[in-house]
């Protein structure tokens, strides 16, 4: 968007594990921000992604040294929203249940069940006038959801185009039994970082959507008796890739949503 010669950056890419940082990312510069709540994950980097300005944030940070349960989800949303961001595209890397999730493959969940404990949640707790209860019937926007899936298909991406994300505690994976529970409960993947932030997003009434790497075969699932981290990571490469040549072909869709 365009006020006069100033420039407004609507959207901000969040990385997950293995995307710290974006190759095709021109950098304009590095922003250190200051919330109510204390620190960000990172500086938010302001960029030109192929033609469209955009803000990427490191949500682990930029060593990766952050665990799920120790990110200021609270911080990273509000700097984004004092920083004019209106649109999250959130990077995930998560665990599959379904059979059909092969490691590889990018998902674009519909739903959420939250597990997370004792993680700040909300930003209504304090000096409220009154309770606030926010609707989050469809946790993810529709419209991003539908641009992502949108720009998969330009892509020739083999995307799966929806399921319910379970979000966990961590950093620990989780065990046999408890992922037998989350298909029970009708979970299709497994990550650490979809919750709180998804509904911190919805409280500041910012459109949210979750493009999720499957990184692994959930606990057990699939023929590896033990999850191997570098197996994960090799997952990750090719999934990253895809990553990329998604927000290649997503990035005009947003210039025309603007």
């Amino acid at each position: 968007m365009q006020y006069g010669s100033i420039t407004v950056t609507e959207t901000a890419i969040i990385g997950g594990t293995g995307l710290t940082s974006l190759n095709d990312l021109e950098i304009v510069r590095r922003e250190v921000v200051n919330t109510p709540y204390g620190e960000p994950s990172g500086p938010l980097v302001h960029g030109d992604l192929r033609g469209h300005k955009v803000v990427f944030l490191p949500r682990h940070g930029s060593g990766h040294t952050i665990p799920p349960h120790k990110i200021n989800y609270r911080a990273n949303i509000w700097a984004l929203k004092n920083a004019g961001i209106k649109k999250i595209i959130a990077i995930n890397a998560v665990g599959a249940i379904d059979s059909n999730l092969t490691p590889g493959r990018l998902v674009f969940p519909d739903q959420i069940i939250d597990y997370t404990w004792s993680r700040t949640n909300t930003f209504f707790e304090e000096g409220l006038t009154s309770v606030v209860h926010i609707d989050f019937t469809h946790p993810y926007c529709e419209e991003l959801r539908r641009l992502l899936i949108q720009a998969a298909d330009a892509a020739g991406l083999n995307t799966i185009r929806s399921g319910t994300y379970g979000a966990t505690q961590g950093p620990r994976l989780e065990t046999a039994a408890e992922i037998d529970r989350l298909e029970r409960d009708g979970c299709h993947l497994v990550g650490m970082t979809g919750m709180p932030e998804a509904s911190l997003a919805r409280e500041l009434e910012l459109s949210y959507a979750t493009c999720a790497v499957v990184a692994n075969m959930a606990a057990g699932r699939g023929t590896a008796e033990t999850i191997s981290m570098k197996l994960i990571e090799q997952h990750l490469r090719s999934g990253m890739a895809q990553v990329c040549l998604l927000l290649e072909k997503l990035v005009p869709l947003l210039r025309e949503h603007a």
